[in-house]
């Protein structure tokens, strides 16, 4: 098992679950979105931090070299 795979993995699931809600909280035009009250400008929010987790966790998928 390597680490560094599973926490890639890790990363690029949050990463695609944040673009999922910070593109649905702006297509809404803000109000509540999964209980949380998200405006539609601070909707960018998520989707920035989404797009982060989700290069890294595929640049670490990417990166790491299989051990057998």
């Amino acid at each position: 098992m390597n680490l560094k795979r599973t926490f890639g993995a890790i990363l690029t699931i949050l990463g695609i679950l944040f673009i999922i809600w910070g593109a649905f909280a702006f297509m809404q035009g803000g109000g509540s979105v999964g209980g949380i009250a998200v405006g539609k400008f601070n909707s960018i929010v998520p989707f920035i931090v989404g797009l982060i987790f989700f290069m890294s966790g595929i640049g670490l998928i990417k990166g790491t070299k299989d051990e057998a």
